[in-house]
């Protein structure tokens, strides 16, 4: 088929960086991964039986719109009860297909042709491109790895303009494990008030964060009313492939999502919700057993990478961390392909991540702590061939 059947802005869009980069990788042999978010565990075994159960009993066939009404009162719950905030499961939570179907369907729902949607980068390489797939325009303010990456609310509200609607943040952070502070978070409130914006928050590492504490942005003074929280369980769950997640947002505004789902989807995958209401009912232990392996992982991989050379400021949240990698005197790009090329190890250019992303790569310690050793070795006599 030729381009020209094809809408422009899909013509146009930027392929992502991390598929563009890992379909290289798929065809080579002997390559230790930093690359893959995702993590290693495989889904715990109660939770697996209780999908293997909705099969065995017949529960094959769609659910309403929004979701099995258990699981969702079993989010609002678990948002009540983690965060303080309350939502009613009949109208104001959702079930979708990952947190990629609650992304689009926010974005979807709220832009008009031309709405800008200001996003602090580096950030997951969906955001934009749902924002030009929706009609809007994507505005991007580079955070800096001198404030550990968090989001610069003065930076944030020089970049409003007339055709701004929403504000978008996902912290913890992907490619940089910041997590945003309350102090920080409570400022861009401020400017969403302010200036009556939506505030879309992707909290789908909330779980994983070490020895700080994740803020929920909706649970903050007068923000319920103007956010619409993201949420899943294919990270903290490691339940990647059963692609369940959710949306919550103030009944007026879920509206809107629950109708772009409608047309769309139907009903997220009904073993998928089967599966994530045990994860809730009963998934803490496997949570924090991940959480404190992820943690061990973490301390090696930032030591190791801050005694290489390449500085890197302590992630405080999700799995990755994001080195520098200036010194070598190469680009993100040609220190990512010469990196697999002479030594086999895979990382993603900081740049597919956004603006702020250039000049670091970022490194997924969702994999063994051997892997990493031996991913740290070989990134050892990779950078001491060109420092």
């Amino acid at each position: 088929m030729s381009k020209k059947y094809l809408a422009e802005r899909v013509v146009n869009l930027k392929p992502s960086g991390i598929r563009k980069f890992f379909d290289i990788v798929a065809t080579m042999d002997d390559v230790i991964s930093l690359g893959i978010g995702e993590p290693d565990f495989d889904t715990p075994q109660s939770i697996l039986r209780a999908g293997i159960a909705g099969l065995k009993s017949g529960e094959t066939h769609y659910t309403s719109n929004a979701g099995i009404y258990e699981l969702r009162d079993a989010i609002a719950e678990y948002l009540n009860g983690r965060y303080d905030i309350s939502y009613d499961p009949a109208t104001e939570v959702i079930a979708t297909v990952g947190v990629s179907e609650a992304l689009y369907l926010a974005m979807t729902a709220i832009i008009e042709q031309g709405d800008e949607i200001i996003i602090p980068t580096p950030c997951f390489v969906s955001y934009q491109a749902e924002v030009i797939l929706a009609g809007g325009v994507p505005v991007e303010v580079p955070n800096r790895m001198e404030d550990a990456f968090q989001p610069d609310p003065a930076k944030i509200a020089a970049a409003i303009t007339p055709r701004t609607k929403a504000i978008f943040i996902g912290y913890p952070n992907n490619p940089t494990g910041a997590v945003a502070s309350r102090e920080v978070l409570i400022e861009i409130g401020k400017i969403a008030e302010k200036h009556d914006l939506v505030v879309i928050s992707d909290e789908i590492y909330d779980q994983l964060v070490y020895g700080v504490e994740h803020i929920c942005f909706a649970a903050l003074p007068g923000m319920k009313e103007r956010t619409i929280t993201l949420g899943g369980f294919s990270k903290s769950y490691a339940m990647t492939g059963w692609r369940i997640g959710y949306a919550a947002a103030p009944a007026e505004i879920m509206a809107g999502l629950v109708r772009v789902h409608q047309y769309t989807i139907m009903s997220a995958p009904t073993v998928s919700q089967l599966a994530a209401l045990e994860a809730l009912r009963h998934g803490d232990e496997y949570v924090e057993e991940m959480r404190v392996k992820y943690n061990r992982r973490r301390n090696l991989i930032v030591g190791g990478l801050n005694e290489i050379g390449l500085k890197t400021v302590e992630p405080l949240g999700a799995f990755y961390a994001f080195p520098q990698i200036t010194s070598t005197g190469m680009d993100d790009e040609a220190f990512a392909q010469a990196l697999l090329d002479e030594e086999r190890v895979a990382v993603v250019p900081g740049s597919a991540f956004g603006a702020g992303g250039e000049g670091f790569v970022r490194c997924s310690y969702a994999t063994s702590h051997g892997d990493i050793e031996q991913a740290l070795e070989h990134m050892y006599h990779f950078v001491k061939r060109y420092v």
